[in-house]
């Protein structure tokens, strides 16, 4: 897994950049939040590559299933997906619900998912 500690202004997130493996179960998102209570870092990117393909079709669960895991142990995520993407069937829908919670947002630039999260 490639992964940077990021800090700007004394505040820290990880950004997960790319995997050997695509994440997709819940226990890969349990991994992350180990890895960020490891760092004490409650805020982390990630970027679309890092996802498998289950996570971005709704029927299997994965994206709520993830998420759950990231607010319950209260981990700050934002994702960096491409706007075609977020625009796609139901995925949009979810998008939209969770971009207005405090929890996971999605981003289509790493520079408002960075602003988004140090703040």
């Amino acid at each position: 897994m490639n992964v940077q500690i990021r800090e700007l202004e004394s505040k820290k997130y990880i950004e997960i950049i790319s995997t050997t493996e695509p994440l997709s179960t819940e226990h890969d998102a349990l991994d992350l939040i180990s890895l960020c209570w490891e760092h004490g870092i409650n805020a982390l990117m990630i970027h679309d590559a890092v996802l498998s393909e289950d996570f971005f079709k709704l029927k299997t669960k994965l994206a709520g299933n993830m998420i759950q895991k990231f607010i319950n142990y209260g981990i700050k995520v934002a994702a960096i997906i491409p706007q075609e993407t977020m625009d796609k069937g139901k995925f949009k829908e979810m998008a939209a619900e969770t971009n207005a919670g405090n929890h996971f947002r999605l981003y289509e630039s790493k520079e408002e998912a960075e602003k988004w999260l140090l703040n």
